[in-house]
């Protein structure tokens, strides 16, 4: 049979009993034949409890050696629940070996709290599964050249299990979570929202990069590098479900050359409340500027997503882009400390209570007006738009996060997504 990867959020490693229905399930699968690696993320609210007693020892600073620590305690989480799982799957029967990712080796970089895969020595896993054992692999981490442990940030254990299925070439990764599959948007914000069936890897990057939390982004790059098969679906359906109705439920991200693909105009509609609004303004209008502020930010392994620069009026221009909210504060600091001083600009100013909105999809390449039609809809909701960004199938916005829900409705609405495609 095949070689299957599991990935368990937070959530469905929440409790003593739900680690127990995770361990029938994976033994029923491995029962029916398949070699099976699971990767686990923490117990749900370990990393933060765990990040919370760090803060109370000391606040954040911005030397190598405190991060490094973070990554040493947070990592912590993924080896509990890894270890309670193997001892779980031992209880039904089923042998089982847990490996750190220290232990497979997974290789990164070194940048503590955002480290990336560079690569994956399988040779151990292999072993085991040969030797009839499910192998269990934290997820979240790995280990960089100097053996120091790294995190690969929130949402990491995606990453992890994508990375693994695609270095040990496996079938399918399926990313077990509390919701049974991908939808056109959040249906706490839109109980109208439809869960599809399938959506195209491109359009699934998009829409975890533009804030679906679904998936984390990075495990949607490898997916799509590597051509990895990936389905979303719930952990909480029963555990002892026909293995087969289970291997086709959820969302199968594919490719988008698929013929069953759902060829929607608008496949979804994604948001992100994590956003911080920087404008460094009186900017001089030269050759270099860009790179002088965004060098810098990229230089402190900070993320910037829309970027706009104003139209030059005697001289100056405005320079305007996002980051992540948790970045703002840094952000603004580094710009005012290091950035202006030698810029000759007049300030810098930010709006942390903003979020970007954005519609996604395939279709959206064959078809024009779409756009338009997204801004006609905010304006007769009475939605100010303040920074717009486009790609071939999807186009954002940035607004007021108060706006937020009223747009998000709005543009379901408008682009008909609580319908079935014809």
């Amino acid at each position: 049979m095949a070689l299957i990867v599991h990935k368990y959020g937070g959530t469905s490693m929440g409790s003593p009993e739900r680690i127990r229905n995770v361990a029938k399930r994976v033994a029923k699968w491995a029962r029916a034949g398949h070699q099976m690696v699971v990767v686990p993320s923490a117990m749900s609210g370990e990393t933060n409890r765990l990040l919370g007693l760090a803060k109370e020892l000391a606040p954040a600073r911005a030397d190598d050696a405190y991060w490094r620590e973070l990554d040493m305690l947070a990592a912590t989480g993924e080896q509990a629940s890894s270890a309670l799982l193997a001892i779980a799957l031992q209880a039904e029967g089923m042998p089982s070996v847990s490996y750190a990712g220290w232990q497979v080796p997974i290789r990164t970089d070194s940048a503590y709290t955002k480290a990336r895969i560079e690569a994956i020595d399988d040779t151990r896993v292999r072993t085991d599964l040969a030797a009839g054992r499910v192998v269990i692999v934290t997820g979240f981490q790995g280990v960089d050249g100097q053996g120091h442990i790294t995190t690969l940030g929130r949402g990491g254990s995606d990453t992890s299990a994508v990375a693994v299925a695609a270095a040990m070439k496996a079938a399918e990764c399926l990313i077990y979570t509390d919701v049974d599959g991908v939808y056109t948007t959040d249906p706490r914000v839109v109980p109208e929202a439809r869960r599809l069936h399938t959506v195209s890897f491109e359009e699934m990057l998009e829409m975890a990069s533009m804030g679906s939390k679904v998936l984390q982004i990075r495990s949607v790059e490898f997916a799509g590098k590597y051509r990895v098969p990936l389905r979303v679906l719930s952990s909480f359906t029963p555990w002892d479900i026909d293995i087969v109705e289970e291997a086709k439920s959820g969302t199968l991200i594919t490719f988008e050359d698929d013929e069953h693909m759902e060829q929607a105009i608008v496949s979804g509609i994604a948001f992100n409340r994590d956003e911080a609004k920087i404008s460094v303004l009186g900017v001089p209008d030269k050759p270099g500027i860009a790179y002088q502020i965004l060098g810098a930010v990229a230089d402190a392994n900070i993320e910037v997503d829309v970027i706009i620069q104003n139209i030059s009026k005697d001289g100056k221009t405005d320079f305007s882009f996002t980051v992540n909210r948790g970045d703002f504060a840094r952000t603004v600091e580094l710009l005012k400390t290091r950035v202006l001083p030698s810029l000759g600009a007049q300030e810098v100013v930010g709006d942390a209570k903003i979020c970007k909105v954005s519609i996604v999809g395939i279709g959206m390449r064959s078809h024009v007006g779409i756009a338009s039609k997204m801004f006609r809809s905010l304006s007769e909701e009475g939605i100010n738009i303040q920074m717009i960004s486009t790609s071939e199938i999807k186009t954002s916005v940035v607004i007021d996060e108060k706006y937020m829900e009223l747009a998000v409705r709005a543009l379901h609405k408008a682009f008909d997504l609580d319908q079935p495609p014809a």
